[in-house]
């Protein structure tokens, strides 16, 4: 058989970078968003997440652990550390189009369930 395919990420990966008790959202379809793309050949969730982050926002992070490996949507929620205090030039989106969101502002943000759940422990109410 090879490899497992636990390796391998499949469907969309979302990366949830919380810094300051605040979490990091992009703009996307029908509004804000958790950055998230599709993994390149043999990435893994952790290796897409960081990349992501990197190309959208210009933010190194490092991409530690799965929220939710795999939902119906066949995606992965990967939780990120934030590495960098401000982002280089590389990203797509400029700094200002990047929101920092406190807990009560992703209200209206359709997040997955895992990722809902583990904000509500980890970002305090304003």
């Amino acid at each position: 058989m090879g490899r497992m395919a636990a390796e391998r990420a499949e469907g969309v990966v979302r990366a949830v970078v919380v810094s300051d008790g605040r979490l990091l959202l992009v703009p996307g379809k029908g509004g804000w968003g958790l950055p998230s793309g599709t993994p390149q050949p043999a990435e893994t969730p952790q290796a897409t997440a960081a990349r992501v982050v990197y190309e959208l926002t210009g933010y190194l992070v490092d991409g530690t652990e799965a929220l939710d490996p795999g939902n119906a949507d066949g995606g992965t929620a990967i939780l990120c550390r934030l590495l960098t205090d401000s982002p280089s030039d590389g990203g797509r989106l400029a700094p200002d189009r990047l929101r920092w969101a406190s807990a009560e502002e992703t209200a209206d943000t359709p997040l997955p369930a895992p990722v809902r759940h583990y904000l509500e422990g980890h970002i305090p109410p304003v």
